[in-house]
């Protein structure tokens, strides 16, 4: 058993304390590779590995051809491109990429994908950037990219750090013919061409799948390909949350897998509690579930694995957030922010990781957002502005490793490092009762959940302190770093001038603080009235 007792006194009873998994830090999403080039984004990315403790980060595109990883042409810029002989593997900006991941602490979670456009059956499938989401023209070819960048991987960083990756076969192939353009089975030999050969290189490489795309309580993906017309009972819906979610594809994929002796180092999926369904005249009705329903999908997603032939395999939510949407303004609030701790906390123990995505605004699947606040997922807006949930991050990782007291409101933990004590608590209205947060249009929609309340008083007296020792507390609220709320009250300007930057900047970072000192008998009174959505982080003073 992980639990023991704490000399630590919570209320005046002394509590077993377990083990609290930084689930929340684990791993962090990004947009695509060659962002990742960017100054602005490596600066946001080392501040939110500083700041949040983040471990790996995940990102579309490794081999897409604005990284410039398979060349089958050549040319200087004027005329057509001069075909080679062979095939040319080029790694210059991918190194530079992972030099800087590696050089900020963390590490890369290496998405295998997309597909060159001289391997791609179908081009230009996605995004902004024009994304090849296809089966290859030829297998091998796939097989020998794939062996040619891990060997050189392996060459640079050497092979007990490459060991420490993640090799995750694609992104959403359920999703046709944005993703993929190929079949499940297709999608299911493509995993199987790709482990071979990573296994071939190594056998304690890590490699995983399927990617696949949230939770649906339907048919759309059982056969090949997504059948729209299984949707509607689920567009109609009068209680989305009485239906049987289940994961897409996994439970085909380990079967798959299993008949064949394939390897599965880890599950991966997609888990946001929001999405659409379409009805029977072809509309879009968005779907929103209760605040649980992340908590409820990897409980189940966790039974499945352990009673599968791979009940060892780790278990990776490689993209979680609100909603799956680069344009929904939610992602901008204390709301948002409230919501991300309350889940995280529930769900520490039920992940290897569960990736936030994404870390940063700098993001163009859809293109630049317009605007400073535009509803992009990012924890940073693209001048680097901290939203809400930056600092739920900052907390999240303030906190110790065992834990010591949960409840529904937060948590108190120790550090078993330095015996510093810590929490985290939040008021999720009570009047939301357990509602999810839907997909907004504008910042101005999102306003009305300012009005939910009540406000909540969180009080512990925790024992066994070192007397006279100060404890800070920070506290985000509505009018307490809430960055998106002061360019609201600006105008909402389209392009802020350097004072209105500098003035959001500021805002977004000023949370109420204060400091609290343990008593002579060893006693720190805990006695606070969070506001409705508030987040507050309690933590031992340096």
């Amino acid at each position: 058993m992980d639990a023991c007792r704490s000399s630590i006194r919570i209320d005046g009873e002394a509590r077993d304390e377990s083990a609290l998994p930084h689930v929340w830090s684990r791993c962090v999403g990004a947009g695509r590779a060659n962002e990742a080039l960017r100054a602005d984004w490596q600066r946001q990315f080392a501040e939110a590995v500083a700041a949040a403790g983040f471990r790996y980060v995940r990102f579309h595109g490794i081999f897409h051809d604005d990284m410039f990883v398979y060349r089958e042409r050549y040319g200087g810029g004027f005329g057509e491109d001069a075909p080679l002989a062979s095939p040319v593997y080029t790694f210059s900006y991918v190194d530079k990429v992972f030099d800087f991941i590696l050089e900020c602490g963390a590490r890369p979670f290496v998405e295998l994908g997309f597909m060159p456009r001289d391997l791609a059956t179908v081009t230009e499938t996605l995004f902004w950037w024009g994304a090849h989401c296809s089966p290859p023209k030829d297998a091998a070819r796939w097989v020998e990219l794939v062996t040619r960048s891990i060997e050189h991987w392996i060459d640079r960083y050497g092979l007990d750090e490459v060991r420490e990756w993640r090799f995750e076969v694609w992104n959403e192939p359920n999703l046709v013919p944005h993703f993929w353009t190929g079949t499940k089975t297709e999608y299911f030999e493509l995993y199987e061409q790709t482990v071979r050969a990573i296994k071939t290189i190594d056998p304690a490489l890590r490699v995983g799948g399927p990617a696949t795309s949230v939770f649906v309580p339907d048919d759309r993906y059982k056969g090949e390909t997504e059948d729209r017309s299984a949707m509607l009972a689920t567009a109609t819906a009068a209680d989305v949350d009485a239906l049987d979610w289940r994961p897409v594809w996994i439970e085909d994929f380990i079967s798959w897998c299993a008949e064949r002796e394939l390897p599965i180092d880890f599950i991966s999926t997609h888990t946001y509690p929001t999405d659409y369904a379409f009805g029977a005249d072809g509309e879009a009705v968005q779907i929103t579930r209760y605040a649980d329903a992340t908590f409820d999908d990897l409980t189940l997603l966790g039974e499945l694995v352990k009673d599968s032939p791979y009940p060892d395999a780790e278990i990776h939510v490689t993209e979680w957030s609100t909603s799956p949407s680069g344009r929904d303004f939610i992602h901008d609030t204390l709301f948002a922010a409230t919501y991300i701790t309350r889940s995280y906390l529930k769900c520490a123990t039920l992940a290897d990781s569960i990736s936030y995505w994404a870390f940063t605004d700098v993001f163009e699947e859809g293109g630049a957002g317009i605007g400073p606040f535009h509803g992009g997922f990012g924890l940073v807006n693209e001048a680097g502005i901290h939203k809400p949930a930056f600092h739920a991050f900052t907390m999240l990782g303030r906190l110790g490793d065992r834990l010591l007291l949960a409840t529904p409101d937060g948590v108190v933990t120790r550090d078993s490092r330095t015996s510093a004590v810590s929490a985290v608590f939040f008021n999720y209205p009570e009047d939301m009762a357990l509602r999810g947060l839907s997909s907004q249009g504008s910042y101005a929609a999102t306003r009305a959940l300012a009005e939910v309340g009540p406000s909540r008083r969180i009080r512990h007296a925790i024992g066994g302190l070192e007397p006279g020792t100060t404890f800070l507390v920070e506290i985000m609220d509505w009018e307490h770093g809430n960055a998106a709320e002061a360019w609201y009250r600006l105008g909402s300007p389209l392009n802020p001038s350097p004072a209105e930057s500098e003035h959001l900047r500021r805002v977004g970072d000023s949370l109420l603080r204060f400091t609290l000192t343990v008593s002579g008998t060893g006693v720190l009174d805990l006695d606070v009235e969070l506001a409705p959505w508030g987040v507050m982080s309690l933590r031992q003073s340096s």
